[in-house]
């Protein structure tokens, strides 16, 4: 199991935030890290912009979006933004997709949440012939009429992934793109529900063996924090609160919440939390570091340390 790093997800401080993101892309791949993963946070900083200021500043590691709502781009502006950070990562760039939240694509951005994984089927029919071309693009379904040039494609293969959580969205994953990537799946919901499916449509299509990307919080802590460190993760990742979609899956494995998926404790309870995750059937982790501390220095030294020992791990658990 390949061991990844979410960043780019903390708000605020944008003077200083270029910069930033370039040293802790530069700080991971020094660390042995395989990849990095930059979720796309509405209204935060864009994740293509983080993806090529990464690229540019990175040689070895993969780079990738988790995710990006495929309300917020036309499927040809998604190819082209994709196939451009492709090149600027020189074929280390990865696509991760999703289909967001109601209370996002409805109550932020005014439009419809019918039918999302339908929408979905259509938006891949599109964006995967968009990948690849070059040529021109010729589709028309139920969702678009496409045809269009498409030029920008000479750093293939260009994977997607989806962020399937749901039946009939893994069945997509497997069908139509290179597999998936996961937030709120603990390693029950993994193997007992991710995995089957996903693996099933893949082979179903003739397609390889799906990838299987798990987010995973994590916080290394003493004993005596732990209670801390998890009512801390429910407070940050309140999701299924008001996002039916985490909600049902949470109900596919153990977990209650974002405090119960937090691999947290000392190195070994982390440890053993982790490999759980590898023996469920994920082939990666994005690990998410929550950080613990009552001041900034002691948050940032909580940071430090929980990295650290990730990178311990690196680069296969």
């Amino acid at each position: 199991m390949r061991i990844g790093v979410m960043i780019g997800p903390e708000r605020g401080q944008y003077r200083r935030k270029v910069a930033q993101l370039v040293a802790d892309a530069r700080a991971a791949e020094e660390a042995g890290f395989t990849s990095i993963w930059v979720p796309q946070i509405p209204g935060d900083f864009d994740a293509f912009t983080a993806i090529t200021l990464m690229g540019q500043a990175t040689g070895r590691i993969e780079l990738g979006t988790a995710v990006v709502p495929i309300q917020t781009r036309h499927p040809i502006a998604m190819a082209q933004e994709a196939l451009s950070s492709q090149a600027v990562c020189e074929g280390r760039f990865t696509l991760g997709l999703g289909t967001s939240h109601h209370w996002i694509v409805e109550d932020q951005l005014g439009l419809s949440y019918d039918r999302p994984a339908h929408q979905m089927r259509a938006y891949l029919e599109v964006l995967n012939a968009a990948l690849r071309g070059p040529g021109t693009v010729n589709v028309e379904n139920d969702g678009y009429r496409v045809h269009s040039p498409m030029d920008v494609t000479d750093q293939g293969p260009n994977p997607v992934l989806l962020a399937a959580l749901g039946p009939v969205m893994l069945r997509l994953a497997g069908e139509a793109a290179s597999g998936t990537i996961l937030w709120m799946a603990d390693a029950r919901a993994v193997a007992d529900h991710v995995v089957p499916r996903l693996t099933k449509a893949a082979a179903a299509a003739g397609r390889p063996a799906p990838r299987i990307v798990a987010g995973v919080p994590v916080t290394l802590c003493a004993d005596d924090e732990v209670d801390a460190a998890r009512a801390w993760a429910r407070r940050l990742f309140d999701q299924p609160g008001y996002s039916p979609n985490y909600a049902r899956l949470l109900e596919r494995g153990d977990a209650v919440d974002a405090g119960d998926i937090l691999a947290t404790g000392d190195e070994s309870a982390i440890l053993a939390r982790l490999r759980a995750f590898r023996d469920a059937g994920a082939t990666d982790l994005a690990v998410r570091v929550v950080t613990l501390g009552s001041s900034r220095d002691a948050r940032i030294a909580s940071r430090q340390r929980t990295l650290s020992f990730i990178a311990s791990l690196c680069p296969e658990l």
